[in-house]
């Protein structure tokens, strides 16, 4: 629960250039914004660094990719367990129609396929809400039935019904919010059953508490019992987690430290049993490498999908550092713990002494499941309470990304800037600082944000519910801008 996305919505493309993407000006005529569409832009970044990495690291970091690409379909099938049959239909019009492409009914067509390629499927990326096609289902029909898609009808129920799949997480105050959720995390169950079923066989008294449904599907078989079926190898998703397994340890024969082996050793052997006291594990050894020139993200990490908060979604991130850019933020983190004496909140909600505040710069490399395309410009990780309380955490600002926002929003003739700024004077202020502003205020949203801060003894973030994201994430941000 600990990354942003920028509220302009955008899509990121890598591009594998290496000159520096830090400067104000565009001078080298690289092309940032490549499409506009619905309520979208589709832009793409370059990765400065690259070419100053050794050959190892750069095999060090494609295996790491490698590993991040292989979980595309595990957050489709999250997201909805209609996304990747409608995603196949889809591309086979795309790839096989022999038909008419000029009409506007095929411009429509493609502009559905593009938001459900943006969204990872059928519900909008950030308002959740399912959108729909801007040409009649008999049209939509007529091409399913031109490539030969089975189980049509199918299929266009779940696209064209009112009624049905309405919200990816519903946020609705009266009903169910497991049943009126489109997501796949839970099978046959309420709320009421998913919360009893964990109130069951969580500890309360553990002070080092797992992240109890993290990586697993809740489901009530057909003898009435509830129970969980885990997200690893030989179980749900055991294909591609197989895949990613071979890459991570792939990855580990060239890491750069034996800090990265042992953690990517960890990660392994928590995707091969599901034991989820080996991610806490890992997330402690990830957490120490600070030395490291690459870094990823790599599993069931953010809960935000869930309608209960527990659910990981699967995401995938592989970055480089920003050695001279990273002066900055470890010039903040390195007074962490004057901020939080000064943290305008009760002292109660102090930490004595801050621990393990890392925060650097990076650009990515690679984005891929809940990072792609509609990436976080800055992540703080791990989201365990007492992980970050004990070891500490990593924060970061993703130098790459928000310098491709800043350049996209020059190439745009529809500028935010110059839709909302009160008088040329503001624009111009804006275009001279608001890109290291809006840097500072990342960095202080991650790695001051969510690094500061204690719960009261004995209370966890279950006990926030389906709320708990959403007031950590006003929690940092009211942080960052309070300073």
């Amino acid at each position: 629960m600990k990354n942003i996305v920028k509220m302009c919505i955008f899509a990121l493309m890598a591009s594998w250039a290496a000159s520096s993407c830090g400067e104000k000006k565009n001078d080298d005529g690289f092309r940032y914004l490549l499409d506009e569409f619905a309520d979208l832009k589709v832009m793409r970044y370059k990765v400065p660094g690259w070419e100053d990495l050794s050959l190892r690291q750069k095999e060090y970091a494609f295996h790491l990719a490698e590993a991040a690409k292989y979980g595309r379909d595990i957050l489709w099938d999250q997201n909805c367990k209609w996304n990747i049959p409608i995603r196949h239909a889809v591309e086979n019009v795309l790839e096989n129609y022999e038909g008419d492409r000029s009409g506007e009914d095929f411009a429509e067509f493609t502009v559905y396929a593009k938001r459900l390629f943006f969204s990872n499927g059928i519900h909008h990326h950030y308002a959740e809400d399912k959108f729909f096609p801007g040409c009649s289902r008999e049209y939509f029909a007529s091409l399913f039935e031109a490539v030969g898609v089975e189980d049509a009808d199918a299929l266009l129920d779940v696209i064209y019904s009112p009624d049905e799949y309405l919200q990816r997480r519903s946020t609705e105050t009266a009903g169910d919010i497991v049943a009126l959720s489109s997501v796949n995390f839970y099978d046959g169950v309420t709320r009421k059953e998913v919360e009893d079923y964990y109130a069951g066989i969580a500890d309360p008294s553990d002070p080092e508490p797992i992240s109890y449904g993290l990586n697993t599907k809740v489901v009530k078989g057909e003898d009435g019992i509830v129970r969980e079926e885990a997200w690893k190898v030989g179980g749900i998703y055991s294909a591609p987690i197989s895949k990613i397994c071979e890459e991570l340890e792939m990855a580990a024969e060239l890491a750069e430290n034996d800090i990265q082996k042992r953690a990517l050793g960890l990660l392994v052997e928590y995707y091969k049993t599901g034991d989820l006291r080996k991610w806490d594990e890992f997330n402690i050894e990830w957490v120490k490498d600070t030395i490291g020139t690459v870094d990823f993200i790599n599993g069931f990490v953010e809960d935000y999908n869930d309608p209960l908060g527990r659910k990981g979604s699967w995401e995938g991130y592989v970055n480089i550092k920003d050695f001279e850019a990273s002066a900055r933020t470890e010039t903040l983190s390195a007074e962490a713990q004057w901020f939080e004496d000064h943290s305008p909140v009760d002292p109660r909600f102090r930490k004595k002494t801050v621990k393990g505040i890392s925060a650097k710069v990076i650009n990515a490399v690679c984005l891929a499941g809940d990072s792609y395309p509609s990436t976080p410009i800055g992540i703080n990780l791990p989201n365990a309470d007492w992980i970050r309380k004990e070891y500490g955490s990593k924060s970061v600002t993703i130098a790459n990304i928000t310098s491709a926002y800043d350049f996209a929003a020059q190439e745009s003739p529809k500028s935010v800037l110059e839709e909302f700024a009160y008088s040329d004077e503001e624009k111009e202020l804006y275009r001279k600082w608001g890109y290291i502003a809006d840097n500072i205020h990342t960095d202080l949203h991650e790695c001051l944000g969510h690094g500061s801060g204690q719960l009261l003894p004995g209370v966890s973030t279950t006990a926030m519910g389906e709320y708990a994201s959403a007031l950590e994430e006003a929690r940092a941000d009211l942080f960052g801008l309070y300073y």
